[in-house]
C-alpha cells in the first residue's frame, strides 16, 4: 500500500541542489540544534550529502556550530544551529495611505520596524514608497547586500481584473500583469509578492502561534477581511493569486444577506463608531473603546458574531485546518472577544474529540502581522522545499 506522509525528504540523485539545501536548513531550524547523522536520518539524504551541504551553509554563514552532544561511545557529535545574522529578509507592506517596513533575521526575529504615511494610488507611488522604505530599514542595521536573502512585498488584493474589484480596501492599480513581474522589473531585484492575508498567515508560521503547524487557516483583519490558507506548509494561492477573498462572501446578518467584510472588519467597526460620533484614529483607540465598555462597540460585536460564525464554519468544512487563527490590525481584546463569541457548530469536520489544538486561536504577530509576513515570505522560501514529499511504503 502506498501512502503520502508529511515527511519532507531530500533527494540523492536527479533532484535540485537548492531543494536539498532547503531540506537541511529546515531540519536545523525545526530542531534548533542538530547533528549531521540526525539530519541524514530525518531527511533521507546520505550522510556525505548532508556533510557537503553543511560545509556550504557554513561557508555562506547561514549556520554555526553550536556545541557538542555526548554519545555513549566515540567522539561527541558536533551540533549545528542557524546563525541569526547569517541572513536577513526585508518586508514591506503597502496600503493606500501608509507603508510599513521590517527586517527579520534568519531566525524570523524582527530587527527593525518602520512606518510612514504616503499616498500610493498609482504604480509610480508604489515603487517610490518601496524604494524609500527598503533604504530606511537597511540604513541603521548590520544587513549588507550580500546577506539580504530577498524582498517580500504585500498589498491588499485582489490582483488583476476580477469581478470583485472596486473594494474600499484595495489598491486600484492592477491590470492583468502579475504584480511580482512588474515590481521585479521596476525595482531591479527579485520580489516575492502576496496579498496581505496570505503574508499574515506565513508570519504566524515563522514567528507566531502557527510555528510547527503545516495546515491551518488565518482570518486576517486588515481594513477589510481576508483569508490565508496554508496546506503542507505552502500557501494555497489559487490560479491567479486571489484565493482567500473571504470578505466578499455573502452571509446572513440580522435577517438579511450581506457581504462579510461589510459587517465583520476593522472598516465596518470604524464606520459604526463614526456614525455614533466617535473618531478612532488607530488600533490603540479601538482597544481603549473596548476597554471602556463603549455601547456602540458592544453592539457591533454582538452583530458580528452571527456572520463570523458562518464564515468559520465554511472555512472549517472546506479546508479541514488544524486550527483557524484570528489576527491582523485589530486589538487583541477585540479579537479575543470575537473568538469567544463565535458559535462553533457541531456539524463540522473540525469537531473532533482527538483535537490537539483549539478550533479558534488568536494570532501572536499583532498589527504588523502582514508586514512581518512580507519578510516571512522570504524566510519561509529559504526553508520550504519546493519538491513534493515522496510516497512511502507502509
Amino acid at each position: 500500500m502506498i501512502a503520502l506522509t508529511d515527511r519532507v525528504v531530500g533527494a540523492n540523485a536527479g533532484r535540485s541542489r537548492g531543494h536539498n539545501r532547503q531540506v537541511v536548513l529546515g531540519r536545523i531550524r525545526s530542531a534548533t540544534r542538530i547533528g549531521r547523522a540526525d539530519i541524514a536520518k530525518a531527511s533521507g539524504l546520505s550522510t556525505q550529502a548532508v556533510s557537503n551541504i553543511i560545509a556550504d551553509l557554513m561557508e555562506d554563514g547561514l549556520i554555526v556550530q553550536q556545541g557538542h552532544r555526548a554519545v555513549s561511545r566515540g567522539v561527541p557529535v558536533v551540533q549545528y544551529s542557524l546563525n541569526p545574522v547569517g541572513g536577513f529578509a526585508a518586508g514591506i507592506e503597502i496600503r493606500p495611505d501608509v507603508v510599513f517596513g521590517t527586517l527579520l533575521n534568519l531566525c524570523g526575529e524582527p530587527v527593525i520596524e518602520r512606518r510612514k504615511q504616503v499616498r500610493t494610488k498609482d504604480r509610480d507611488g508604489v515603487v517610490a514608497a518601496i524604494h524609500q522604505m527598503q533604504a530606511a530599514i537597511l540604513k541603521d542595521t548590520d544587513c549588507t547586500s550580500d546577506r539580504l536573502l530577498g524582498l517580500g512585498v504585500v498589498m491588499p488584493g485582489p490582483f488583476g481584473r476580477t469581478g470583485i474589484e472596486g473594494g474600499a480596501s484595495e489598491l486600484p492599480i492592477w491590470d492583468n500583469t502579475p504584480p511580482d513581474v512588474w515590481l521585479s522589473d521596476m525595482l531591479g531585484q527579485p520580489v516575492l509578492v502576496e496579498n496581505d492575508a496570505n503574508a499574515a498567515a506565513i508570519a504566524e508560521r515563522v514567528s507566531g502561534v502557527a510555528q510547527g503547524l503545516n495546515s491551518y487557516a488565518f482570518l486576517y483583519f486588515g481594513s477589510g477581511l481576508g483569508l490565508g490558507v496554508v496546506h503542507d506548509g505552502r500557501l494555497m494561492t489559487g490560479a491567479f493569486g486571489n484565493a482567500g477573498e473571504i470578505g466578499t462572501l455573502q452571509v446572513s446578518s440580522e435577517g438579511r444577506h450581506v457581504m462579510l467584510e461589510d459587517v465583520v472588519s476593522r472598516r465596518s467597526l470604524t464606520e459604526a463608531l463614526k456614525r455614533a460620533g466617535l473618531a478612532p484614529q488607530n488600533v490603540d483607540d479601538l482597544a481603549r473603546l473596548y476597554q471602556s465598555g463603549d455601547a456602540t462597540m458592544k453592539d457591533w460585536l454582538t452583530r458580528a458574531a452571527e456572520p463570523l460564525s458562518a464564515a468559520i464554519s465554511i472555512v472549517e468544512n472546506l479546508f479541514d485546518p488544524q486550527t483557524i487563527i484570528l489576527g491582523g490590525a485589530m486589538p487583541d481584546n477585540i479579537l479575543d472577544h470575537l473568538a469567544s463569541a463565535v458559535r462553533l457548530t457541531e456539524r463540522s469536520v473540525s469537531n473532533r474529540t482527538t483535537r490537539a489544538l483549539p478550533r479558534l486561536m488568536r494570532g501572536a504577530s499583532g498589527r504588523m502581522t502582514a508586514t512581518l509576513g512580507a519578510a516571512a515570505l522570504v524566510v519561509n522560501h529559504a526553508f520550504t522545499p519546493k519538491i513534493a514529499p515522496q510516497p512511502q511504503e507502509l
